[in-house]
């Protein structure tokens, strides 16, 4: 993002739109930074400057011309107690596209530039008023898609997260100290602590620190939701299966053999979670092109999905196709579904392959989607839905710095236990505290902040 390369400018005055586009009944104008109320005064009916911080005043808004542009109503909040830490001026205008336009076209005049992609929330994170893991959680509050990932980021925005790594970092400083000392006073024979003891005391750490790492697996599926794959032979009844878990005609069910030729996407509500589900083209062997072109989409689908469903007609034997797709599809991240079950027919066997998922279901009637639903969400969820309270890696970037960080103490670990100079574990130990810093803002780079910020929408 251009603003984090150029010199950061304190207390620089920017403003944007921080309410959606489109037409509503209000939309606010945030403007922020050290000339906040001097920008504000110059288009605004009341003293601006008498005003105490954090009070809302009504008035008028007025352009350089002496034009009248809107009625509005004036909020003021005055430095440290404010989101960016710096003077802001929020003015709450009528919510009309034009109108809202005219209103930031004449703050702009008076003596201000626009906002870039998530600026004000870069100055609360230079001014201290978050770190890098709070300003994150901004964003992933602003675009949670159900009640677990909001309050995975409201955790995580209330610093939750940031104390576990402040908590291992503090750990680890008392540590390092110990290393270091034995490094400069090697002659002095210091003895703070055994090596069995030191040991033991990264191995605790270690653990700590994986576990928290290992949520990534319920934190991926907060933050992305699930791709569930419908994958089979054609004519089991995977478009019909669709539109019932939809509960609208999503996909054309036809009992021609091929109906579906391409990717069809969708997304449904389960449970809270957002799920996208994908039907597919049958898979059966053709000679036809545009059909092997969309068997060949199908089987890129499956390996994608996080979860993949897999769907026999319950009223026929299975066939030669169908036990090769068997082998195709990875057991673990497989529901085996029997369709059909509304016609006679006999529960063909799956030989000897290890699927653990199996549910019986009839698309058409619209029985046994409850139970589907159900293993849907046992299969999710490895450890069961997380609790409200539990801290969560919901971010790559998060867990890639955790994975480092519980590489570099596990070599201390093994370095301690097989007699490693102190001064070499004393690098891998800076190393360790550097790669959690990374996770909260200490010693980061541009180039992270950049990719950082530039998620963020104007006006946040």
């Amino acid at each position: 993002m251009e603003f984090i390369h150029q010199a950061y400018q304190p207390g620089e005055t920017i403003a944007a739109v921080a309410t959606p586009p489109g037409e509503g009944g209000v939309a606010i104008v945030r403007i922020s930074g050290k000339n906040a109320l001097n920008v504000a005064s110059k288009i605004f009916s009341g003293p601006i400057h008498q005003y105490r911080t954090h009070t809302a005043h009504y008035g008028k808004i007025f352009n350089q011309a002496g034009e009248h542009i809107d009625d509005v109503l004036l909020l003021v909040m005055l430095g440290k107690r404010s989101y960016t830490g710096e003077n802001t001026v929020e003015i709450h205008c009528h919510g009309g596209g034009l109108i809202t336009r005219r209103v930031l076209e004449t703050v702009l005049h008076a003596g201000c530039r626009a906002a870039r992609p998530g600026e004000f929330t870069f100055k609360a994170f230079m001014n201290g008023r978050l770190d890098l893991a709070q300003a994150e959680a901004v964003q992933e509050l602003i675009c949670a898609k159900n009640e677990h990932a909001l309050n995975a980021a409201e955790n995580q925005l209330q610093g939750a997260l940031s104390r576990k790594i402040s908590n291992f970092q503090t750990s680890l400083t008392l540590i390092a100290a110990i290393l270091e000392a034995w490094v400069d006073f090697p002659e002095e024979g210091l003895e703070f602590a055994s090596m069995e003891e030191i040991s033991d005391q990264l191995t605790d750490v270690c653990t700590q620190m994986s576990r928290l790492a290992a949520t990534f697996h319920d934190g991926k599926i907060l933050h992305d939701g699930v791709s569930l794959c419908l994958i089979g032979c054609p004519n089991v009844g995977k478009s019909s299966l669709m539109n019932a878990l939809l509960d609208k005609e999503r996909a054309i069910v036809s009992h021609i053999p091929g109906t579906t030729r391409d990717i069809l996407e969708d997304h449904v509500r389960l449970n809270g979670l957002n799920l996208r589900l994908t039907d597919t083209a049958g898979i059966r062997d053709s000679d036809e092109c545009i059909e092997q072109e969309g068997i060949r989409r199908s089987k890129a689908a499956m390996a994608d999905a996080d979860l993949i469903l897999l769907v026999f007609d319950a009223s026929k034997p299975i066939a030669e196709e169908e036990r090769r797709l068997i082998t195709e599809v990875p057991p673990t991240k497989t529901i085996v579904i029997w369709n059909k079950i509304d016609l006679p027919h006999h529960e063909s066997p799956l030989f000897d392959f290890p699927f653990s998922h199996i549910v019986k279901i009839s698309a058409k009637e619209k029985t046994g989607l409850d139970l589907l639903r159900k293993k849907i969400d046992e299969v999710i969820w490895e450890r069961g839905p997380p609790a409200r309270d539990e801290v969560l890696i919901t971010n790559v970037r998060h867990k890639e710095a955790l994975n480092r960080a519980i590489g570099a103490c596990q070599t201390i670990i093994d370095g301690l236990r097989s007699g490693v100079s102190p001064e070499f574990l004393s690098f891998d130990m800076r190393q360790c505290l550097s790669e959690l810093g990374v996770i909260i803002g200490v010693n980061i780079t541009e180039d992270i902040l950049s990719a950082i910020f530039s998620k963020f929408c104007i006006g946040k």
